[in-house]
């Protein structure tokens, strides 16, 4: 789903904290992770998604 890259430097965030930043619900990043709008790992049956990948998406829809 995502491009491979280092995670150096980079928190690995949850479903949840990804939610609060943005201000949304959960579903919500659930549906961005799911058409390919943000780029997430999958931990077991959790999602992590890079601190870096979350500024990027909100960066690129900043108006």
């Amino acid at each position: 789903m995502s491009k491979r890259r280092p995670f150096v430097g980079d928190r690995l965030l949850t479903v949840a904290e990804v939610a609060a930043t943005m201000r949304v619900s959960n579903m919500t990043v659930y549906r961005l992770i799911k058409s390919g709008q943000l780029a997430a790992i999958r931990v077991g049956k959790n999602y992590r998604i890079r601190e870096s990948d979350v500024n990027r998406y909100l960066s690129e829809r900043s108006v």
